[in-house]
């Protein structure tokens, strides 16, 4: 078994953690920060004023012989907005941005085969940033596994409920039952 880690983010981490921890080879899934330039250890509200230069993000660890850092990308551009670059489903800022952060050089040249196949079949630009991880920051412990904790929240119910529905229905063998 071959551990690895991704880091990539969309929108609210609270979306992309619930979806990515669908996914089977999916060891963790913790929220956090990266791809700013703010000195310490950032805060939700830091983050959520635009100042820090950080995007939502979740950090995955996976085994790569179950799924591969190529397909976990797949799925996540294909359950997120990437022509947008500061506005998806209702969240406004540039902490919410498209962005793949690597780590080796061979996830970045993945992360941008994907993101060209994946713009080569739209008829908008993919903003996707594809930057290099310098340091991740875990969000506060609220964040973590929001969904689950939080399933009859309004959000939850009326925009993460949906998406994971439209996850299953896509990729069945891909996802835990």
């Amino acid at each position: 078994m071959a551990i690895e880690t991704a880091t990539f983010g969309g929108g609210c981490f609270w979306c992309i953690d619930a979806l990515v921890q669908q996914i089977v080879g999916v060891e963790s899934v913790v929220s956090g920060y990266a791809g700013g330039n703010c000195p310490g250890t950032p805060t939700y509200r830091e983050v959520s004023s635009g100042k820090t230069g950080h995007a939502e993000v979740v950090r995955v660890t996976f085994e790569n012989t179950t799924i591969t850092y190529q397909e976990l990308l797949e799925l996540f551009m294909e359950n997120h907005n990437s022509t947008i670059n500061t506005y998806i489903k209702g969240d406004y800022g540039s902490q919410y941005r498209s962005i793949i952060l690597f780590e080796t050089e061979n996830q970045q040249r993945i992360a941008h085969k994907v993101v060209q196949q994946y713009g080569a079949n739209l008829s908008m630009e993919v903003r996707t940033e594809i930057t290099k991880l310098e340091v991740f920051y875990s969000a506060e412990a609220y964040h973590q596994n929001y969904f689950n904790k939080n399933k009859e929240a309004a959000y939850c119910k009326s925009v993460i409920a949906p998406k994971i529905e439209k996850l299953k229905k896509k990729l069945d063998q891909k996802i835990e039952s």
